[in-house]
């Protein structure tokens, strides 16, 4: 299946070392040659790159690994097609409009049979169940929220329960964010760090790679970086539950009642 990789952190940060490792995994560490994709928030817009090459040999990504984009919300993702072709309309992330801001979605997992027939504002593009579910999860939010979006306290509670029913259907680890909230459900397997001061190296696992963060913060700094699997062999990662639903904000995670 895919992988997923997110960064939510409290001052505009690149995502080059961490990017530099998990695009290792589409084709040379790892099968994932399906494409990939990427989406970096910046202020109320959203830059966002797709290629449905092997991440590792793509033009693109090469320009990802080496250009520091800052941003403090990202999502990446590396297809191990499931459902679909491998083409460009059924690469990860997704994007769409719901109240004023654009909203980003990536998915690993598989939702066999899922064909959902009461979608009435948001539509697939692609084939995949991945963005079928993304479609159904922003068309179930705007039902209940038509005019405006709703403070976290109100939407955190419907989105988990949206996304309680879908995960019923099969394996639903997610990244979805707004560029104001990053949430992050893990189904089967999804794994954070976040770093702040005292920084320290991180050495990463599919590539000869270190880098000393604290040479490149200030104390006040705080980076959150979520994975399908830990990137790094010298620092200690959370597992997230299965069944669990967090909320990043300001590189820090939350898990509201």
């Amino acid at each position: 299946m895919c992988q997923l990789l997110g960064m939510n952190c409290n001052v505009p940060t690149d995502i080059c070392f961490s990017f530099e490792g998990f695009s290792a995994r589409g084709g040379k560490t790892d099968d994932h040659r399906d494409g990939w994709g990427i989406a970096f928030f910046e202020g109320k817009g959203c830059r966002i790159l797709l290629d449905d090459k092997p991440s590792i040999f793509s033009p693109v990504a090469e320009l990802v690994r080496h250009y520091p984009i800052h941003s403090t919300h990202v999502i990446a993702h590396i297809r191990k097609a499931t459902q679909g072709e491998v083409i460009l309309e059924n690469c990860h992330p997704f994007r769409r409009e719901l109240w004023g801001r654009y909203w980003v979605f990536a998915h690993n997992g598989d939702l066999p049979d899922f064909e959902p027939q009461d979608l009435k504002f948001y539509q697939p593009v692609g084939k995949t169940d991945s963005e079928k579910a993304f479609c159904l999860i922003l068309d179930r939010l705007r039902k209940c929220f038509p005019d405006s979006k709703p403070p976290l306290k109100e939407l955190y509670p419907v989105l988990k329960d949206i996304t309680q029913t879908l995960a019923e259907k099969g394996i639903f680890n997610y990244l979805l964010s707004n560029g104001e909230h990053f949430f992050a459900h893990c189904s089967t397997k999804l794994s954070y760090i976040v770093r702040q001061a005292p920084f320290a190296a991180a050495h990463l696992i599919d590539e000869d790679v270190t880098v000393d963060f604290s040479e490149l913060t200030t104390p006040s700094d705080r980076v959150a970086v979520i994975a399908t699997t830990p990137l790094t062999d010298n620092e200690v990662w959370t597992q997230i539950l299965p069944g669990e639903l967090l909320v990043f904000q300001d590189g820090l995670p939350h898990k509201l009642a």
